[in-house]
């Protein structure tokens, strides 16, 4: 069973818009990621804007790939080494530690993922 960052069982991050890099809703991690999609963030136009510029467009939909595009308020697995570029360039969407892959905290620490969870 996949564990989330705080030891528990990791419970899925978005159903709708369905997320994960095998669209099971989960963070999970998965040895073909090679961007390891494991922190479940809640979408900001802050972050989606920074990785638009990023060369991640993740707004604008892709029909041909059954994507609707993200708007602030979504929640989506992110990959850890985006969110931490997000973190520390000054737009860190919220996280869902408890949707969050422990795999991530070989990238991320705990103690960043804490101060920017979820309230």
């Amino acid at each position: 069973m996949a564990k989330n960052v705080l030891g528990t069982l990791l419970i899925p991050c978005s159903m709708q818009p369905l997320t994960g890099f095998v669209r099971d809703g989960c963070c999970g991690f998965h040895p073909e990621d090679p961007g390891r999609h494991t922190i479940c963030a809640e979408m900001t136009d802050e972050f989606l804007a920074f990785s638009q510029a990023q060369g991640n467009d993740l707004s604008t939909p892709r029909p041909e790939y059954g994507f609707a595009g993200l708007k602030a308020g979504d929640r989506w697995c992110v990959c850890a080494k985006r969110w931490l570029d997000a973190s520390e360039a000054g737009y860190a969407p919220p996280v869902i530690l408890e949707s969050s892959e422990e795999s991530c905290l070989q990238v991320v620490s705990l103690a960043d993922l804490m101060y920017h969870a979820l309230r």
